[in-house]
């Protein structure tokens, strides 16, 4: 049995725990996939590059409406392709390599699973193309980072019939001819906006009465809309069986309507990959949805075992992963002075079209926990860039307390909505009231965050709750 100081399981947000501080210290990286996680090889950043040349596609088809002449020759998906992943598998193994070059840092190929109190069997070797093998380990400390994995229904599961995932879509030598996806959520939003702009015919299937039904009302309502219009959407229904064969599935849903496509992906959700590590045999607690049971350092229920990211955290998102691993980071080097994981006004974007961006509670949250709260609404074509894009759809809600004046929640719909909510998150985190954001700094006009500096004034608070505008200091 190797014996190390800390073993990292998961080589996504778990690598970024190790840095210059833990050279002292005898370390062990686990993963049996490409180093960097999701989000490197098959979430975040390929989407979004690839959401980019969607955006760039679908306004020259929009350029008429600002009286440019353009058109729109195609989109070369093998060329996109290439420039993604040519970029993206090369991070992923320079990743590899550089861990490798560290004298301090053992990496290790391979699938592992507990056998008892932070002891671990690695099967190495599997789908590498090499003889499979076992290394047993044991760790002083170790950290739990194996992310999760596309959910799968039993409908699609058992129809043997093809299906891609966010995993497998992105890599298509094509664009489908007509695109079936399974699910409503960001994931399904997304990946619809990239195929839609290669020329693909999208149906959106979504069990819900909307789409992005996570989102605040307001949100979900209009980008159903929105989305109607451009892609055939059927919500408020559920897949029954698939039929046909490959290329030509038949999906049949449970309000007697079928759809014929030649592709289905799969975005349902996400499963934690903690049923593959045998946490029970490490005394390891896991809540009823799979995600491994933290407290707020991170700790799990197993004395020396910490977590992170989409294996045991509320908000599977990648900011949110690389906080917590900062966090273990300190607490594994601290252990007398830990410090804990804050997950308040947790931002998250949708970049579809048009782009979504939300912080802190719904207006529907703020409804069920009986709070007293104000809600403004302001529309970007308001404001005079709103003028200058056209933009006849977006908006800024923002709720407040309205005793105190300080927001409970942002919810944006817009061009680069996931930038412009950021102030707002800022004063949440920081205790900013809505009053003060508003008024103490001067905001650039014209601007299309004009749109929430006039929301947070518009706020119907209590009289002399939040008055905002500090004076200014004598010179």
């Amino acid at each position: 049995m190797r014996s190390h100081d800390l073993v990292i399981v998961g080589a996504g947000s778990g690598n970024a725990v190790v840095d210059e501080r833990f050279a002292h210290l005898d370390v062990a990286v686990i993963d049996e996939g490409p180093f960097g996680g999701t989000c490197l090889n098959r979430g975040c950043i390929p989407s979004k590059m690839l959401v980019h040349v969607a955006d760039l596609a679908d306004g020259i088809r929009d350029a008429g409406r600002f009286g440019v002449r353009a058109r729109l020759d195609g989109v070369d998906w093998p060329a996109v392709r290439e420039r993604v992943f040519g970029r993206l598998d090369r991070e992923a193994a320079e990743g590899d390599e550089a861990r490798r070059y560290d004298p301090n840092i053992h990496v290790l190929k391979g699938h592992a699973r507990f056998t008892g109190e932070r002891t671990l069997l690695v099967t190495t070797g599997a789908g590498t193309g090499a003889g499979a093998g076992t290394v047993t380990l044991r760790g002083e400390q170790v950290v739990l980072a194996t992310g999760s994995r596309p959910a799968v229904p039993p409908p699609v599961q058992e129809s043997g019939l093809p299906y891609e995932t966010s995993d497998t879509v992105m890599r298509l030598e094509r664009p489908p001819h007509h695109l079936a996806v399974l699910g409503g959520g960001y994931i399904a939003a997304e990946l619809a906006h990239v195929f839609h702009a290669a020329g693909s015919r999208i149906t959106l299937i979504e069990q819900e009465d909307t789409l992005l039904s996570a989102q605040d009302e307001s949100i979900a309502t209009a980008y159903t809309t929105i989305a109607a219009d451009r892609y055939d959407v059927r919500t408020g229904t559920a897949l029954t069986r698939v039929e046909g064969e490959p290329g030509r599935l038949r999906l049949v849903l449970d309000d007697g309507t079928t759809v014929e496509a030649d592709t289905l992906l799969v975005a349902v959700g996400r499963t934690p990959n903690s049923d593959r590590i045998d946490a029970a045999r490490a005394g390891i607690d896991l809540h009823d949805d799979g995600r491994v049971v933290v407290d707020a350092f991170q700790r799990t229920t197993a004395p020396g075992v910490f977590a992170l990211g989409d294996v045991c955290t509320p908000f599977p998102l990648k900011h949110v992963a690389n906080r917590e691993a900062r966090v273990v980071a300190h607490n594994l080097l601290h252990p007398g002075d830990p410090v804990r994981t804050s997950h308040e006004a947790v931002p998250a974007g949708v970049f579809t079209r048009p782009q979504i961006a939300q912080a802190g509670r719904t207006e529907q949250q703020c409804r069920q926990e009986g709070l007293d709260y104000a809600v403004s609404v302001r529309r970007f074509r308001d404001t005079a860039y709103g003028w200058a894009l056209e933009d006849g759809t977006g908006f800024c809600k923002v709720l407040a307390d309205r005793r105190t004046g300080l927001l409970l929640g942002a919810h944006l719909m817009g061009p680069q909505a996931a930038t412009l909510i950021q102030p707002l998150v800022v004063a949440m985190s920081c205790g900013i009231t809505a009053g003060d954001l508003a008024r103490t700094p001067l905001w650039i006009h014209p601007a299309p965050t004009e749109a929430l500096s006039t929301a947070l004034l518009d706020l119907d608070l209590d009289p002399g709750a939040d008055p905002g505008g500090r004076p200014e200091r004598p010179s």
